[in-house]
């Protein structure tokens, strides 16, 4: 693998204007080969007044001595981008679609620490809608690895004879599950919290079917409510100013609706970090979150979760299911 070092976050707004233009240009299949390239950016502090305004914006609470366990991606994003958006990397740009995420806090992430940060493309996966790839996103401090998620992003296109779509994929708008196939035991878990298509790149967080009706979990039975959010039209504005990830899909109606949308939609990242701060306290964790439908801004939705599992969901859709369960190497 071809690693590089870098010596600052590359910038999100060029990477996604030069996606966007070798978007046409490229023609996804599953057996195409993956890039080589190996991203990454030592010496990265956190900024403390983004990431207090990036707490308050998901809901988390402010001054914890560990970063939520979504910051590690805002860090990381910036690389993941730079590579989706080279030569090297087989699929437009222009329409991948974030199918789920898995997050490993193998240790609470300090907040004052230094780290180093690292995203390679790990593999290409058929997909009955098209092709996935699964991103590896790594954060160390002092050479030992503290947290790490695999990200899987779909290009949809007519699959070729030969391509043969995981099994899962039948039941599973995901696709592969992108588990790392390491744990390790320990840690807190939360309680479930109180009571109570097309885009322009790496964000727009659609299976792009019409997605699973609000009948609860995976199982056929319905979580109970805990929560109810009314989203203003305006969240993501402020996810983006804290994030960094200005995809049109996600500001205004006017540039959603550009992109087939009928408004807004909230970032899918934005969702789960949403989810993740009501759940509750984590310790050494993973997360497993599927992205089913999109979020439309203004909204409103309910909070579910029991046990280890939450999900999103309205009187009509869920858009998010998740769980969250001890980390075991």
């Amino acid at each position: 693998m071809d690693t590089r070092t870098l010596t600052s976050s590359p910038a999100l707004l060029p990477a996604l204007a030069r996606g966007a233009l070798l978007s046409p240009l490229r023609r996804p299949r599953s057996d195409a080969p993956v890039p080589s390239t190996r991203l990454v950016l030592p010496g990265v502090r956190v900024d403390l007044a983004r990431l207090a305004a990036y707490e308050r914006v998901c809901g988390f609470a402010t001054g914890s001595r560990a970063l939520p366990p979504t910051y590690p991606h805002v860090l990381g994003f910036p690389l993941a981008m730079r590579i989706m958006a080279g030569r090297g990397f087989p699929l437009p740009l222009l329409g991948l679609v974030h199918t789920s995420i898995e997050i490993t806090q193998w240790s609470a992430p300090p907040v004052t620490a230094e780290y180093e940060l690292a995203v390679h493309v790990e593999r290409l996966v058929p997909h009955r809608r098209g092709t996935e790839a699964r991103v590896l996103t790594e954060a160390r401090v002092d050479g030992g690895l503290v947290w790490e998620s695999r990200s899987t992003y779909l290009a949809r296109h007519r699959r070729r004879d030969g391509d043969t779509a995981p099994e899962a994929a039948a039941t599973d708008p995901t696709g592969a599950g992108g588990t790392s196939g390491t744990s390790r035991t320990g840690g807190a878990t939360g309680t479930g919290g109180p009571s109570g298509t097309t885009g322009v790149g790496g964000t727009e967080d659609t299976s792009g079917a019409e997605g699973p009706r609000a009948t609860g979990s995976t199982e056929g039975t319905s979580l109970p409510a805990r929560a109810e959010w009314r989203l203003a039209g305006d969240v993501g504005r402020r996810y983006a100013a804290v994030s960094g990830d200005r995809n049109p899909i996600h500001l205004h109606p006017f540039t959603a609706r550009l992109f087939g949308f009928p408004r807004a939609i909230a970032h899918g990242m934005w969702t789960v970090a949403r989810c993740l701060a009501e759940y509750g306290p984590q310790g050494e964790v993973t997360v497993r979150a599927d992205f089913r439908t999109p979020v439309l801004l203004p909204g409103t939705v309910t909070y579910a979760a029991e046990g280890p599992a939450f999900e999103l969901r309205d009187e009509d859709r869920v858009h998010l299911t998740g769980e969250v369960r001890p980390a075991l190497w």
